[in-house]
């Protein structure tokens, strides 16, 4: 498994989150235990059909994701991308009439989701980890400020196609918006 996979088991009085790089794992909180064990198996690939974008480069056709419309400006919104049965936690904002994405997790402590759910805090062009302070451009996901200055979120391809936004990163087959929390 190239990328990790996070684990979150909740009780009434507590929670424990854990990224794992293996196939399988094991997480324990407050006397419950999750176990799991996924394969990475993906689906064969057949030709994809792709269409040109305004300077005339290939734009592979990619997975619906939700309206431009949907996309906040000021803030962001989650979503899932999937291989098969595995996900990925996204974020994706809207500039303009185009959007950008990053998975949810900041560079400095990978554990700590950028949007908790309720959107990410932005400001002067930036998201701002609440947790560290760490501030990532918008355009490019860079980090210029805080513990992980120099480092980048990690990106998610994402295209507007007819007022659409479209998941196009060949990691995944599928995606879905997530609601708040």
């Amino acid at each position: 498994m190239s990328d990790p996979v996070r684990v979150t088991v909740e009780t009434d009085d507590d929670h424990e989150t854990v990224r794992f790089h293996g196939t399988d794992g094991r997480v324990s909180v407050d006397g419950a235990t999750f176990s799991f064990d996924v394969d990475d198996v993906r689906p064969p690939q057949t030709g994809s059909d792709t269409e040109t974008d305004g300077d005339g480069g290939e734009v592979a056709d990619g997975t619906y994701l939700t309206t431009l419309d949907d996309v906040p400006s000021e803030t962001t919104m989650r979503f899932e991308a999937l291989t098969g049965r595995r996900g990925v936690e996204g974020i994706v904002q809207r500039q303009g009439e185009s959007v950008v994405a990053w998975e949810n997790s900041c560079a400095h402590e990978p554990d700590v989701r950028i949007d908790k759910g309720m959107g990410a805090f932005v400001a002067d062009g930036q998201l701002i980890c609440e947790n560290h302070g760490a501030r990532f451009d918008v355009d490019d996901g860079f980090c210029t400020h805080g513990p992980c200055q120099g480092q980048s979120l990690r990106p998610i391809d994402v295209v507007v196609r007819d007022g659409d936004v479209y998941v196009t990163d060949d990691r995944f087959d599928s995606c879905r918006t997530l609601g708040m929390f």
